[in-house]
């Protein structure tokens, strides 16, 4: 093995230049992979990351059967005393109760009907971005305050402003009527269209109040540091979650199914880009293997007429073409790791990128997402398409006469 190894090294490098453009070929392609790979994952993280920053959060406990047909009734009882007791056993910070209802939204002689949302101000900044982003007024100022905030489409279409009053007429958990008048104290702009022109936040006691809830809401909202803790987080939480009353505890990917799928559409198409640009990169490998099996059949002849079995020999082809690839690979992966190394720490972000998120109280730039898997994973796929194209040059020798290969000039 140790000579078939020594005589393999040797046999790459009989044409030196033809050796590094075929390992630069490969290094090139494996870089290209090793970044974008990476900056793609890590893309996926930020636009996950802030889309559930702005109003889902990460994780949230809820009555089972409420997240697929919310009513009034199917409450939380206690809810902001058990947010309370989870922060403490948890130690997680960006936890916060809610309550959500329907009503009309009344002003003046314009109306729509409104998810309103009640919120405890002093943890709802935790949880989401919406008290960052009021762009008017202020935000809520304590969980008990008569007053509401909206965003700015909504007030827009309804044609108040800030200090106006708003009329919200609804039903309350025990079937009566829920019915307030509230002054507006700010205006979001979150930059979620959805939120902006429909959704209304007042403090949850006042909610409670309006809505007859008893000191019940509807959901607790749970964010963990980041998204690489949110497994911690996960795991935190569902030790410290009450038995009863059929409380569940649901991750992101069952609130938002459609940001999951999106995410892996994206990823699909993606693959075959990347799938493309190997394939070019495997046919001009396939032809520098050919040319040299081609250039090399007198040689394997005499190999031949000597003894030499054609499995052997075309080990030997497989050999070679297996370091080559091995060293373009350990180039490429290299490069690769340095350039998204640079850009862990800088933050990779398109013109304009920036300023847009910073609008929204979001973050601008991409972290590419560095790992064993991220690195290794497009230079995987490069190495099992290198190694199929070096199969048909190496099963040729099978074919070759020794006579007619030794004859061959």
């Amino acid at each position: 093995m140790t000579i078939t190894l020594r005589l393999a090294w040797r046999n790459l490098w009989r044409h030196p230049r033809r050796t590094w453009l075929t390992a630069a070929a490969i290094a090139f392609s494996a870089m290209l992979l090793v970044f974008m790979i990476t900056l793609q994952l890590g893309a996926y993280d930020m636009v996950l990351d802030n889309s559930l920053r702005i109003f889902t959060g990460q994780m949230q406990i809820q009555r089972a059967g409420y997240l697929d047909k919310p009513q009034m009734r199917t409450t939380i009882p206690d809810a902001r005393r058990l947010a309370q007791e989870l922060r403490r056993a948890t130690g997680l910070a960006a936890v916060a109760a809610r309550a959500q209802g329907f009503a009309l939204a009344a002003s003046g002689t314009r109306s729509y009907g409104v998810p309103v949302i009640g919120v405890e101000p002093e943890h709802e900044w935790r949880v989401s971005t919406l008290p960052h982003v009021i762009k008017s007024g202020r935000y809520l100022a304590a969980v008990d305050a008569r007053e509401v905030v909206l965003g700015a489409a909504l007030a827009r279409n309804l044609k108040i402003r800030v200090g106006d009053e708003l009329t919200l007429l609804g039903a309350g958990k025990d079937g009566s009527t829920a019915a307030t008048v509230l002054p507006v104290v700010g205006l979001f702009e979150s930059g979620n269209l959805d939120l902006d022109r429909q959704l209304v936040q007042l403090p949850l006691v006042t909610f409670q109040d309006v809505f007859s809830m008893d000191g019940d809401a509807h959901v607790i909202v749970i964010s963990g540091d980041s998204l690489d803790d949110m497994g911690r987080a996960l795991t935190l939480v569902g030790a410290h979650m009450p038995a009863g009353p059929n409380l569940v505890l649901l991750g992101w990917e069952r609130l938002i199914p459609g940001l999951k799928q999106l995410i892996q559409a994206d990823m699909v198409q993606n693959w075959f880009m990347y799938i493309s640009l190997i394939v070019v990169v495997t046919f001009s490998i396939l032809n520098t293997f050919l040319m040299s099996v081609l250039e090399r059949t007198r040689e394997f002849g005499l190999m031949l007429a000597l003894g030499a079995r054609p499995l052997r020999i075309g080990g030997l082809v497989l050999l070679e073409s297996t370091l080559l690839a091995l060293m373009g690979l350990a180039i490429g992966i290299a490069l690769g790791f340095c350039i998204a190394l640079y850009f862990y720490f800088t933050g990779f972000s398109f013109p304009g990128m920036k300023e847009i998120h910073a609008q929204f109280g979001l973050p601008g730039v991409i972290t590419p997402k560095i790992s064993l898997l991220t690195l290794t994973l497009g230079p995987a796929v490069i190495f099992a398409f290198t190694a199929a194209a070096s199969l048909y040059p190496a099963l040729r020798i099978r074919r070759l006469a020794p006579v007619d290969a030794m004859r061959t000039v």
